[in-house]
């Protein structure tokens, strides 16, 4: 049957299902299943290394049997070349996030291709919709990976971003990981839901083996937000945003501490060197807070088709209360 919505209508798609564009490991096989699936899979080009792009969207382009996919950036990591050289691989859409997504916009747009922005507050929300974003994600505090230091969860924000962005169709992120999280973004408004740490742990994601089985085994209560590792690696990830992970042993010694580690080299060091010898994940493991709810690495296509018929269902069930 089909949960049709303004954004399956825009792209095309089966399922109103969409892959966050999870930096390196939301590759080309990952992106592939997605759309496979029958929702919009976008590739995680992160800083838009050029080698890494050409390298997934081949992948793509050999595994996803022509279906809509799309390509996602960290905004304040690129320029506009790492635009145009996604676009030469035409993609159905580019999605933008975290930062100023306004020097691009132009050069998406003159392409012809649909345009996303993910927000995390309702400043962001507003310039969005002035950027003309052809879709807006609206991501709450509960997602794995970086967020809003100061943003809110995401059964309050989707609504309020819904209202303000109509008619533009809005996507929930931040929490959701099975179809009754899908159901449930329908019901708040949303056309459709994008999931980033259910993704992770599938058979196609790029991830070490140890991170997907982190992910099984983890716990919401086990994830926080932090400055912490993105300080100890030395990322320019920008202050405002936070990034939600499963512990580590550099969080327990650091924790409520970051301005000092941030002027403390030496244990920015330890910590690489600790990376170096094999005794922390040389990336930090990012994960939101329904991480309980993953307990298996199925196919992404297979998770696509699982989660369409599990928010069919539960919408159904609502409908006969």
């Amino acid at each position: 049957m089909g949960l049709a919505t303004a954004f399956t209508e825009l792209f095309d798609v089966q399922h109103p299902i969409a892959l966050a564009p999870m930096g390196g490991s939301a590759g080309g096989a990952l992106t592939a299943a997605v759309s496979r699936g029958g929702g919009l899979g976008l590739l995680g080009s992160g800083n838009g290394d050029p080698d890494w792009l050409a390298r997934e969207a081949r992948a793509v382009a050999d595994e996803g049997a022509a279906k809509p996919w799309g390509i996602g950036f960290l905004t304040w990591a690129i320029d506009v070349g790492a635009v145009a050289r996604a676009l030469e691989y035409r993609p159905s859409a580019v999605m933008l996030s975290f930062g100023d997504p306004s020097p691009f916009v132009e050069r998406i747009r003159s392409a012809g291709t649909a345009l996303i922005i993910q927000v995390t507050d309702l400043e962001e929300a507003r310039r969005a919709v002035d950027l003309g974003a052809d879709v807006i994600v609206a991501q709450g505090t509960e997602g794995g990976g970086h967020g809003a230091r100061r943003g809110r969860s995401t059964l309050p924000f989707v609504p309020i971003v819904v209202d303000l962005a109509a008619p533009v169709p809005v996507l929930a992120a931040g929490g959701i990981a099975d179809g009754r999280g899908v159901a449930a973004a329908l019901a708040l408004g949303a056309a459709g839901a994008l999931l980033g740490t259910r993704f992770q742990a599938t058979a196609e994601a790029l991830v070490a083996p140890a991170t997907a089985k982190a992910i099984v085994e983890g716990r919401g209560e086990d994830t926080e937000r932090n400055r912490v590792l993105d300080i100890a690696r030395r990322s320019r990830w920008p202050a405002q945003y936070t990034a939600r992970t499963l512990g580590h042993p550099f969080l327990d010694e650091w924790r409520g501490r970051e301005e000092e580690l941030a002027v403390a080299p030496h244990a920015q060091q330890a910590y690489q060197d600790a990376v170096a010898r094999g005794e922390i994940p040389a990336l930090p493991q990012w994960a939101g807070e329904a991480v309980d709810l993953i307990n298996d690495l199925p196919s992404a296509a297979d998770l696509v088709r699982t989660m369409a018929a599990q928010a069919e269902d539960a919408l159904a069930r609502a409908g006969r209360r």
